[in-house]
């Protein structure tokens, strides 16, 4: 029996991306551009895991990267554009999506989200229709553990009372998320319903997803699978 329903937030829920006006803009730069600065890895990770602590700092580090000076009212409208993009896109979440949570959640199985995120992230998250479709909300920079680290999922797990055995995590696959959950014991879900994926990527998320959807609402069919 399945007791918790774990979920991965970007690209799963909801689409950070596309979300204009965006900070690239600013710039002008491109948004692939913009993500090769901003979304780099040891930079992304400093935040995602919440040693950078105030939303003035991310902007700094993510300047500091640029081969070109920036004055400080485009590092204001960054920050400003940065927070004002993540708020809509926590606000404007897929129809499908909530309806499927609400139907999870009314079959009592639990719901508890997991998510990579730094401070501007998951800063309007309790204004989101998603936030009272979940019991606990478990981003990375206030727990500093990163997915796919197994201890992320564990402490997961942990927090909402469950074992591994009666436990399904969700996601698009970013961050090599299911191969975590996979290595934390739990049964996995890839959804590609917000985010399809280039072949190649979809064939090494596919060796660690028990089960494979297009349309999120079939999450539910792999939960009542489980069920036996």
């Amino acid at each position: 029996m399945i007791k918790v329903l774990f979920c991965d937030l970007f690209f799963t829920l909801i689409v950070p991306h596309n979300q204009s006006p965006m900070e690239c803009e600013v710039l002008n730069l491109s948004p692939s551009e913009w993500e090769h600065y901003s979304e780099e890895a040891a930079l992304y990770k400093e935040r995602a895991v919440g040693h950078v602590n105030t939303e003035q700092e991310i902007i700094e580090g993510i300047v500091e990267t640029l081969p070109f000076s920036v004055t400080k009212e485009q590092e204001e409208l960054l920050l400003d554009r940065r927070e004002k993009r993540m708020r809509r896109a926590l606000g404007n979440v897929d129809q499908e999506i909530l309806k499927t949570l609400k139907a999870i959640r009314d079959l009592g199985i639990k719901t508890c989200l997991i998510s990579n995120a730094d401070i501007i992230d998951c800063k309007y998250w309790k204004d989101s229709p998603l936030y009272e479709l979940f019991d606990l909300s478990i981003f990375s920079c206030n727990v500093k553990l990163l997915k796919p680290d197994i201890r992320i999922y564990q402490y997961a797990m942990e927090q909402m009372g469950t074992m591994p055995e009666m436990s399904v995590f969700a996601g698009d696959g970013g961050s090599d998320e299911l191969q975590g959950a996979k290595m934390a014991g739990m049964k996995t879900v890839f959804s590609e319903y917000l985010n399809v994926k280039p072949e190649v990527e979809r064939i090494k998320i596919l060796e660690y997803a028990d089960y494979h959807i297009n349309k999120f609402a079939g999450l539910i069919d792999c939960l009542k699978a489980e069920w036996g």
